[in-house]
């Protein structure tokens, strides 16, 4: 189940550049200064076709493969070391982030544009739930909505109260295509990881929530307006995991027989690194502006000190 709300940021992200970049070509990024319809029907399209497509898409790709059932709810609290949880908070965060910002390019007020897009977040969300709720292998998880609901609020709060994201979800990950824990078993992890995560870098980036991390963002400045600190420097927090080869436990199926690697520690990593607020760039191009805002989705490369939960420590001269 985890794959799948890998895929849907990054087909929003895909959808998005393709139309930043058509935007562009026709000059037309600047945000309207008053309500343009056109640019309205234009976001309401654009965002229902998305809806459609990715709910057309999933029930053939993902639903077709498994048995429906009666709804039911399913406790998934504790899979990946909550991983996948931190990737929910981090789509839904972006859905409402992306949606508010285009409905300013068509000229709703702020405030309207920021509930709208935190609903349109949730919905999407919510209906992806629902769906799950009537699958025989899972269900509805509460703790996939919690999440859901954090990534929105986490949006919405900030926008109401401070009318800015001083606090920005991002993204990072190092694809590497497998990791040599075969001293560990009599068996190819190698190949399990394959299995779990796919073999090529895309799949890998996507996939693999060994290899992600996700952060806080802390933009500095704007909580201490009358310091020295630059307008562009954040603070990151950063949380990932590592020797997950499974959802719960190191143990698995092979042709019927009981693969265990239960010497492959699971590791939560928490981690503190120095970031760039893209956003916070100066810059009078639209265009710039709009990459700047869409590129800021990934947290910048740089030194980061980890503590791990085994109470190890790490410096990284570059991290990503």
């Amino acid at each position: 189940m985890f794959a799948r709300y890998t895929i849907v940021p990054a087909l929003c992200m895909a959808i998005w550049l393709a139309s930043c970049s058509w935007l562009s070509a026709q000059h037309v990024l600047k945000p309207s200064d008053s309500l343009h319809k056109k640019r309205v029907w234009i976001v309401g399209g654009t965002w229902t076709a998305l809806y459609g497509t990715a709910l057309i898409g999933l029930n053939a790709a993902w639903y077709a493969d498994f048995e429906r059932g009666p709804f039911q709810f399913y406790d998934d609290s504790r899979e990946w070391l909550q991983m996948d949880k931190a990737g929910h908070l981090f789509t839904n965060y972006f859905e409402a982030k992306w949606t508010a910002d285009a409905l300013k390019w068509a000229g709703v007020k702020q405030r309207k544009a920021v509930l709208i897009g935190t609903a349109t977040g949730l919905v999407f969300q919510t209906t992806l739930e629902t769906l799950d709720g009537f699958s025989a292998e899972w269900g509805f998880s509460p703790a996939d909505m919690a999440a859901n609901a954090g990534g929105a609020l986490l949006f919405l709060s900030q926008e109401l109260l401070w009318n800015e994201q001083r606090v920005q979800v991002k993204f990072s990950t190092s694809p590497t295509i497998a990791s040599n824990y075969s001293s560990y078993c009599n068996c190819d992890i190698n190949a399990r990881q394959r299995d779990l995560y796919g073999a090529s870098v895309p799949e890998q980036i996507l996939k693999n929530y060994n290899h992600q991390t996700y952060w806080l963002s802390v933009n500095m400045h704007s909580f201490f307006l009358e310091s020295n600190i630059p307008p562009w420097l954040n603070v990151a927090f950063g949380y990932g995991a590592q020797g997950m080869l499974g959802g719960y436990e190191n143990e698995w199926f092979d042709n019927g027989k009981l693969i265990s690697a239960t010497d492959v520690n699971r590791v939560r990593q928490f981690y503190i690194s120095p970031d760039i607020d893209l956003t916070k760039i100066k810059t009078n191009k639209p265009l710039l502006k709009t990459l700047f805002s869409v590129l800021n989705i990934v947290k910048v490369p740089m030194p980061a000190l980890m503590l791990n939960s085994r109470n190890q420590i790490t410096f990284y001269p570059l991290f990503f």
